[in-house]
């Protein structure tokens, strides 16, 4: 190339080369310089961790976001999305493509294995669905999710965090007591780490529940019982509430699940021992006659129910009286804690192994709603608290002459003592015990009785027994009805009024006031209230869908000429609205989700007890009951009182 060329190559090619060269150096020099700057972001976190003061949660919190935004902001954070992006472009790791994959595999996998043919209209609707719920946020890169990964383990220590930090703070100002403690917290870490992985290691049998073939429901209820055996006591509690729907799962599943509604793997002896030596300083055999720890009567996901007797000196006279001991499990809330973050967890990463840009948000509404839900368990796990609640409902219960519930003798954090029920068996035993007429007669004595208990808790209390399956319903051969296990109630005061705006505007279609339900409901009501709009749209549009019209001043004609299956489209937008709110970012509270599941499981113990009856009989004591509710109710205080009445002249 002569020298004249040379120079015009040069002339051409100089300005491009410069400006990348330019680019470069630029992208490199806000590289170092947020590099250097990068230390100073760990500098107000540092002096809060170093200041005399006593750290709060909130503020914990507000630096770790404030670090975290800083980390967000680095240059490598916006490389990294460059770089996922043409990895996920040339297919090297997962993309959009794979994730639409996995989803029409999931799609085919859930109509091939369905124990009833599903129409393929409902098919088309789910792919409408999807389609519209693709499209919108970018992407996040990789260092973009581990660092969500490290800030939300972070949010679930942050408790546990600030415990630790005030300790090493009053360690450092007083003096060297709190190392014990210290210690004792770094054990909850260990223990905390042995149960993620216990429970993540739970999720391994979806691959073989995969593998089974789509007709064998004995197979898979076997390893979908496993698998919530090994999660442990949250997963059984949702095992709990599927079986409250067990008419809608194939028989084996449905008779799977129901084990865990009378009794899951018992406590350990050494557990037991821990709990009296926690409680009472002694061991069980130093307080009870007969308490055999290897031996409960049955066990849940809480704890184990123990029978045994107790020394008693009553008019001057000491004898033996049985009773009931019921031990809660070690651990309980951290258990119920790694649980909701196993979840999260799975569903944080599934944004790498389907990533999908629409996707992002509704998995994120969804591991916020799946927090919320299992904080409404979490009432369930003091039991002084269970205790409270169930001497209030003991009283309530010698008003009537329906219901009972056990006295609660004495209770501490984690052992309850109560009133041993001798002929007591669950609602489910005692009915597979019985047979012909005495069967039909004992079902439809309980099953009245049963319904007049939740009309008057419901209606008069306005406080109702919050999980309520046929496990939790124990029944003498005469059909006295006793209610146990009181760890969970819902107290309706208050909600009424949006109770029945979300009921009334899903069954009339009545979109503002649906809205407006929806929106006070949900666990940021004035958030969403900014985007009422949005919302009002969004319900709309799925109410329209679903083919749920508005009522006019016709609405007898109008519901006569939609027939029954209009009726059952607008009552199953009632029960299932709720579940289509992660696509709009509503996170519903868990006071109104455990109302759901608490009505769920009353329904299906109402409807066990009409197992293999006609259904015109079901709706017709159905019917008869709500109809004379009012004159039961006057009939059983009568009832009541005259029996105390009768008490008293004996007495006298």
């Amino acid at each position: 190339m002569s020298e004249s060329d040379q120079k015009k190559f040069i002339e051409i090619n100089f300005p491009v080369l410069k400006q990348r060269t330019d680019r470069v150096l630029r992208g490199a020099g806000q590289f170092a310089v947020s590099t250097v700057k990068l230390p100073k972001s760990f500098l107000p976190l540092g002096q809060l961790i170093l200041s005399d003061d006593p750290v709060g949660r909130e503020q914990l919190a507000c630096e770790l976001d404030l670090l975290f935004e800083a980390l967000y902001q680095h240059p490598i954070s916006e490389q990294s999305k460059a770089l996922t992006g043409y990895l996920r472009k040339y297919k090297l790791i997962p993309n959009e493509e794979t994730t639409e994959g996995l989803i029409q595999f999931l799609v085919k996998q859930t109509v091939s294995r369905s124990p009833v043919e599903i129409p393929e209209a409902i098919v088309n609707e789910f792919w409408q669905f999807f389609h519209e719920l693709i499209s919108a946020p970018e992407l996040k890169g990789l260092v973009e999710l581990n660092l969500d990964i490290i800030r939300s383990v972070l949010r679930a220590y942050e408790p546990l965090l600030v415990d630790i930090i005030n300790r090493i703070k009053h360690l450092r100002q007083v003096n060297n007591h709190a190392i014990g403690e210290m210690a004792q917290k770094a054990r909850v870490l260990r223990s905390d780490l042995a149960i993620l992985r216990r429970q993540i290691r739970a999720i391994r049998y979806i691959k073989p529940f995969l593998q089974t073939d789509p007709r064998d429901f004995a197979g898979q209820a076997q390893i979908v019982a496993k698998m919530v055996r090994e999660f442990g006591p949250l997963f059984i509690k949702m095992a709990q509430v599927a079986a409250a729907n067990a008419e809608f799962l194939p028989e084996e599943i449905a008779t799977e699940l129901k084990v865990f509604q009378e009794d899951v793997q018992p406590m350990t002896v050494e557990e037991v021992n821990q709990a009296f030596l926690e409680c009472h300083g002694k061991l069980p055999g130093e307080i009870y006659f007969g308490f055999d720890v290897a031996k409960p009567l049955r066990s849940g996901s809480i704890g184990s129910v123990y029978a045994a007797k107790k020394p008693v000196r009553r008019d001057g006279v000491e004898m033996l009286v049985p009773v009931v001991v019921k031990v809660s499990r070690h651990n309980l809330e951290r258990e119920f804690q790694m649980g909701a973050l196993a979840l999260e967890l799975m569903l944080i990463s599934s944004q790498y192994w389907a990533p999908h840009t629409k996707l992002l948000p509704f998995l994120e509404a969804m591991s916020r709603q799946v927090k919320e839900f299992t904080r409404g368990f979490e009432q369930e796990l003091n039991f002084e608290d269970e205790a409270a609640i169930q001497k209030r409902f003991y009283r309530r219960s010698q008003d009537s002459d329906s219901w009972s519930v056990p006295q609660i003798y004495s209770a501490t954090g984690r052992i309850i003592e109560m009133e041993y029920l001798e002929t007591a068996l669950s609602v489910d035993r005692l009915l597979r015990e019985v047979a012909g007429q005495e069967k039909e007669d004992l079902r439809r004595k309980v099953a009245e009785r049963f319904l007049f208990t939740i009309l008057q808790h419901v209606l008069v209390y306005q406080e109702f027994h919050g999980d309520l399956h046929p496990g939790n319903i124990m029944v003498t051969p005469e059909g006295s009805l006793f209610l146990i296990d009181w760890g969970n109630v819902v107290d309706m005061r208050g909600k009424w009024p949006l109770v029945w705006d979300y009921v009334y505007g899903a069954l009339t279609a009545d979109v503002d006031r649906l809205t407006h339900a929806l929106v006070q409901m949900s666990t940021h009501p004035e958030d969403n209230l900014r985007r009422r709009e949005f919302i009002r749209a969004a319900l709309a549009d799925t109410l329209k869908k679903k083919g749920v019209t508005p009522l006019g001043v016709h609405a007898l004609s109008q519901l006569y000429k939609e027939g029954v299956a209009g009726v059952q489209r607008r009552l199953q937008t009632v029960m299932h609205l709720l579940s289509n709110t992660y696509q709009l970012g509503i996170i519903v509270q868990s006071d109104y989700l455990h109302l759901s599941r608490s009505i769920t499981a009353m329904a299906g113990a109402y409807l066990s007890m009409y197992e293999q009856a006609p259904r015109s009989q079901l709706l017709m004591d159905l019917g008869l009951g709500v109809t004379l509710f009012p004159y039961r109710l006057v009939r059983d205080r009568a009832q009541s009182r005259l029996k105390s009445l009768r008490g008293l002249i004996r007495g006298a």
